[in-house]
């Protein structure tokens, strides 16, 4: 009895002072969010994304991002950051190799694939799997964290750097840290130069052009917003919020091109985390905590649709998360829906009701 009540006293000492004497992993701020819109009208939960089929189940390990080629194969880059190629038989072959996390993917007018990758900066992949590093730094500030992009007609590439202080292992001390780490920036393919379009952006993720080309969106995912960035017209060179208060964390955008928005939220909004933000001195205990006790995704499958002046045309859910789940990008290609995921092991495929 004696033992058990010094390990009573003991234990939570240990862990007090374990908190308050090791240094604090970020500088927290303050940020006040918005109360979570409810999920009703256009957004009321449905089952859709049950109805989805998961390619490449066990094969491919966190394909964050999806990319479809001509001839209909699909691919994924995974954890170990070998990018998978899905044939149209539905087996699997290894295309490249990164040596880094290759998240964004998109295919450019050549047929090269280009890659956003956490670690290693902008890449280029020729078809058979050669790979050239497009650009590591902008600015004089290294690529910590290349997450998304997208490529215009004249095949200027538009990506983003999701923060400049935390690696891609790191993003949840990014989200409790709450300060602008990320940039939006454009390469320019006849130059080899990176332009900074936007500074100071909460964790700087999808990125996907208009229909016409003349803007550009950038989804903020640590405030729950779309930021659009115009490339044409009257307002060219100015940003805006494209829309605020999402229900949960937008993560990857991409456009069909047909005036339609595809956005993948890998969680609801986490009740929790919105609780502690206003608190810094909380932020700073919770990120000392081994990283299987802070904050973490839903099981939820979530996935919007938007129309071009940024309004929620449709949703799609998986409620509980048994079929689709962590959903962070989300691809159309003809009459189907690729998702990608960051941790669980398959590439999902959804014909569009």
């Amino acid at each position: 009895m004696k033992n058990l009540l010094l390990a009573m006293v003991l234990i939570p000492l240990i862990v007090f002072l374990y908190l308050i004497l090791i240094p604090n992993p970020i500088d927290a701020a303050v940020y006040n969010p918005p109360e979570p819109p409810p999920l009703t009208g256009v957004t009321a939960p449905n089952e859709l994304l049950k109805g989805a089929d998961r390619l490449a189940m066990g094969v491919i390990d966190g394909p964050e991002d999806v990319a479809v080629d001509s001839q209909g194969r699909i691919y994924g880059g995974g954890q170990d950051g070998r990018i998978i190629r899905i044939l149209p038989d539905g087996s699997a072959e290894v295309f490249a190799d990164t040596g880094g996390r290759p998240l964004g993917l998109h295919f450019d007018a050549h047929g090269h694939l280009i890659v956003a990758d956490a670690w290693k900066g902008l890449l280029s992949i020729d078809p058979h799997g050669q790979i050239t590093a497009l650009a590591t730094q902008a600015e004089g500030i290294p690529f910590r964290f290349t997450n998304d992009l997208d490529i215009s007609a004249d095949g200027t590439i538009y990506f983003s750097d999701a923060s400049s202080q935390y690696s891609q292992p790191e993003y949840m001390l990014d989200a409790l840290e709450a300060r602008p780490h990320g940039r939006l920036l454009r390469y320019h393919p006849a130059t080899q130069e990176v332009e900074v379009l936007i500074r100071d952006l909460y964790f700087a993720n999808g990125v996907a052009l208009s229909a016409a080309e003349d803007f550009v969106l950038v989804n903020e995912t640590w405030r729950y917003r779309i930021v659009r960035y115009w490339l044409k017209g009257p307002r060219q060179g100015t940003h805006e919020i494209f829309i605020d208060n999402l229900p949960g964390f937008p993560d990857g955008v991409s456009g069909n091109r047909q005036g339609v928005f595809w956005v993948a939220l890998p969680s609801p909004r986490n009740p929790f985390l919105d609780r502690i933000h206003p608190h810094p001195w909380i932020k700073n205990m919770v990120a000392k905590l081994p990283a299987g006790l802070r904050p973490k995704p839903v099981d939820y499958g979530f996935v919007l649709a938007l129309d071009e002046q940024g309004r929620i045309t449709r949703s799609l859910h998986d409620t509980d998360g048994t079929v689709l789940r962590e959903i962070t990008s989300v691809q159309q290609h003809g009459g189907d829906l690729y998702c990608g995921t960051l941790h669980n092991r398959w590439v999902g495929r959804l014909a569009l009701p």
